[in-house]
């Protein structure tokens, strides 16, 4: 149907998955779990099917359209968070500007034309680490847009869980924000959708937060979703978050909810699982069975999908950022579709299942799926337009405002970025004005969530850092914590950058300045990091001495793999980090004498 079409936006829906809340109107873990009984609903509910005439065939081909990690990206993310790469016929590779919801919305209206039988699923992380227009109002206008792009269903994410269960059971039922109240005349609805957490559990129920699974119906035709997100969940999200939770093993959690929903009759299963793995291409379109099956793709999601039970047809995933459409071979050896659409809402999937009406399975040996850019060369959807608008109008007094200047772009990219520097001096400098004897500063790169543009991006003029991009670049809110460490503690962090959980998906720290090292990517595990070339101000690091750290709050509780970072002591809170960043580029810039972007040349990368 076209894309503004006004048919299109009156179909009926019926909210699923609503569960109670308390009279204070917030919901606990346990309340979740207490309501979160599995069900199912109808396609024609929830695309409003006529009830037309229709004769089917044995086979039916459904349309599973899908993607995942879209953090709140509601307009078109900048920098490269708003490209992807795409591979030429002739071998070469081009960049497409990609993303933003009032695209992604008359893509997926195009790609449904014509295709009765359709269903929208996620792989989790819709919400978090969200720009300003939606992590200011805790992610509302990204709920609302999802239901505006009919989202069928999606698993949870890590991200979910970045404001804790309570937060998550609002965002699925609607209602005020416990402590902000409401920030429109009308009441926040909430999900149309269910959200998926079938191995979530609330630690004193021992049962699913919420949903486990859903059954998508029409005329004759039932796929099941389970959803899951990866069991290392608490490693990557503050510990207030998951407090109360716990995080069951992937597999063995779907192989338990295929058998259920194989009881139930439900013999075709899509698994949404948020957990991912690492391309051979960044090209969104390279052919990730060359030479053979799954031979391209590489990391957690390889080993959970040679393990899913061969019960559930294909595997929507996400988690990495990553883009790939592979088949991997099932336990039983036959090959099974895996599926990854980068993140920002940059790409959808577009996957064909062959139901077998006979069998009431997908036919394997027909699945066809393939990623597709969200490109900007189409009608804006107008009703994402006017969304955005409203929620830009309430965020513009906040968002506008400018906090600093810069020279040129200063990109996330890289092991070591400009921007995680920039960071990272930023958090020393606060530190320092804290307790003047702080000596260096950590950064995780998994807080730094975009890049900053030098070019004007609403108005602002180039070179003007505004707060709405400083929140968009350290969404989180987590604080400048600053606590003592031996030298010996410093150099082991160091090293659990590359061993540990970090030891097959490295995380390298951004560093402050003074702080230099080598790391040594021909070695493997800890020896990556040589030690005796971790120098602060030119000195090594002596193991016996004491030095004052400053990181952020969520790798001061042990966060992202550093279990070390959480040993300090003699603790002091400072403010959030984004009011030390915005602090340091107001300090250290203005109109005429703009911040550089840093060299990033910290660290020696022997490869």
């Amino acid at each position: 149907m076209p894309a503004t079409s006004p048919a299109h936006h009156q179909r009926r829906r019926r909210r699923t998955n609503r569960l109670l809340a308390t009279a204070a109107g917030v919901l606990t873990a346990g309340a979740l779990a207490a309501a979160a009984l599995p069900g199912s609903a109808s396609a024609g509910e929830n695309h409003g099917d006529k009830g037309e005439s229709h004769h089917p065939g044995r086979y039916q081909d459904v349309q599973l359209l899908s993607f995942n990690d879209l953090h709140g990206n509601l307009e078109p993310p900048s920098g490269s968070s708003g490209r992807v790469t795409e591979l030429q016929p002739d071998g070469t590779t081009k960049t497409v500007d990609a993303g933003g919801v009032e695209y992604l919305a008359t893509h997926l209206r195009e790609a449904r034309e014509g295709n009765r039988y359709s269903v929208t699923a996620a792989g989790g992380d819709m919400v978090g680490a969200s720009p300003l227009i939606s992590g200011l109002f805790h992610d509302e206008p990204t709920i609302e847009a999802l239901n505006k792009l009919d989202l069928d269903v999606t698993s949870v994410g890590n991200h979910e869980f970045d404001e804790g269960a309570a937060e998550l059971g609002r965002l699925q039922n609607g209602g005020c924000h416990p402590t902000e109240g409401c920030y429109t005349d009308e009441k926040f609805q909430g999900a149309d959708f269910p959200y998926l957490a079938a191995n979530v559990l609330d630690e004193k129920t021992k049962r699913p937060v919420l949903k486990p699974y859903w059954v998508w119906k029409k005329q004759g035709v039932k796929v099941g979703f389970i959803g899951v997100t990866l069991e290392g969940t608490p490693n990557i999200v503050s510990a207030e978050g998951v407090k109360g939770l716990a995080f069951k093993d992937e597999v063995e959690t779907i192989n338990k909810y295929a058998k259920e929903l194989q009881r139930q009759g439900v013999k075709s299963i899509v698994a949404l699982i948020h957990e991912g793995g690492f391309p051979a291409s960044s090209s969104y379109n390279y052919d990730c069975d060359s030479p053979g099956a799954g031979d391209g793709i590489s990391g957690p999601i390889a080993d959970i999908a040679k393990n899913v039970s061969p019960q559930v047809d294909a595997l929507v995933t996400g988690h990495t950022h990553n883009a790939y459409v592979c088949t991997i071979p099932d336990p039983a050896g036959k090959p099974r579709m895996v599926t990854s659409a980068a993140s920002f809402g940059r790409l959808y999937t577009d996957t064909t299942l062959t139901y077998d009406r006979a069998t009431g399975d997908i036919a394997r040996t027909a699945v066809k799926s393939a990623n597709h850019v969200v490109t900007r060369d189409v009608p804006k959807a107008p009703d994402m337009t006017r969304l955005i608008d409203k929620w830009n109008t309430l965020a513009a007094p906040i968002g506008s405002r400018p906090i600093g200047y810069i020279s040129g772009d200063i990109v996330r990219d890289g092991t070591e970025s400009p921007l995680g520097d920039l960071i990272a001096d930023a958090q020393l400098a606060h530190g320092r004005s804290l307790d003047a004897e702080t000596d260096l500063a950590l950064m995780n790169p998994g807080g730094i969530r975009a890049s900053l543009t030098y070019a004007a991006a609403a108005g602002e003029g180039d070179g003007v850092v505004t707060f709405a991009e400083g929140f968009t670049v350290q969404p989180f809110a987590n604080t400048v914590n600053l606590q003592d460490f031996t030298g010996a503690q410093v150099i082991q962090a160091l090293k659990e950058q590359v061993s540990g959980p970090n030891a097959a998906a490295p995380k390298i720290l951004q560093i402050s300045s003074g702080l230099t090292y080598t790391l040594d990517l021909t070695k493997t595990g800890a020896d990556r990091v040589v030690t005796d070339s971790i120098r602060l101000n030119g000195s090594a690091i002596d193991p016996a001495a004491t030095y004052r750290v400053a990181t952020n709050s969520f790798l001061a509780g042990g966060g992202d793999g550093f279990p070390t970072l959480g040993e300090g002591t003699n603790d002091l809170v400072g403010l959030d980090d984004l009011a030390a960043l915005e602090q340091y580029l107001t300090a250290n810039s203005t109109a005429t004498s703009p911040i550089a972007p840093p060299k990033a040349d910290r660290i020696t990368i022997v490869q």
